[in-house]
């Protein structure tokens, strides 16, 4: 059973994560300040790092809920499309990426923007949270490529989604060599298309 401290610093946490999370989602993650956040999480600026170590593992906690909500936006995306071709469930996903993006973009910019921990290893838990958006990918990446093995599939994922995310960042900042955001779904579509022709 937790002791009372241990209780408060639970709940500290998740009222300091849930204060970032709509900090980062007005302002973005590069605009989180302590003084702002203790502010609005009713706490001294002190009390941050005896729940945190830095500002960096709060945004990275955001994080981890982000990756979960995006995980399950994109599963969702394939319900009942279950006998839809492996591409035609790819597109849906992508599409779905690119809904995600558009209506939480500053959340969604943090998942790539943060800084990781230099001297160590990403945290496990994570890794398992982009894990498993990998995995929706991946199952009917291996109805497309059965005959890969499972290196080759993780890099064939990988790179798929690194080819939707290029899409979506590029579309949504109107960079020059991006597409209208109108149009964006129909380049993702005949991308995902010519790359997955087995």
């Amino acid at each position: 059973m937790a002791s009372k401290a241990e209780q408060r610093r639970a709940e500290l946490r998740e009222t300091l994560v849930a204060a970032a999370e709509r900090r980062i989602r007005e302002e973005g993650a590069g605009a989180l300040r302590a003084r702002d956040l203790a502010k609005d999480a009713g706490c001294a600026v002190g009390a941050i790092y005896n729940a945190f170590e830095d500002l960096n593992a709060i945004v990275l906690a955001v994080n981890g809920q982000t990756f979960r909500a995006l995980g399950a936006q994109v599963a969702k995306s394939v319900v009942g499309a279950e006998s839809a071709s492996p591409q035609e469930r790819l597109v849906l996903m992508s599409h779905a990426y690119l809904a995600f993006a558009a209506e939480n973009t500053q959340l969604w910019r943090a998942l790539f923007d943060v800084n990781m921990p230099a001297d160590g290893p990403v945290p496990d838990w994570y890794m398992e949270e982009l894990d498993a958006l990998f995995a929706h990918i991946a199952k009917p990446v291996s109805e497309i490529f059965p005959k890969k093995g499972p290196a080759d599939l993780q890099l064939m994922v990988r790179a798929l989604f690194s080819s939707v995310h290029g899409i979506v960042l590029l579309g949504l900042e109107n960079r020059i060599s991006g597409v209208p955001r109108s149009r964006i779904e129909e380049m993702i579509s005949q991308v995902l298309i010519e790359i997955t022709k087995a």
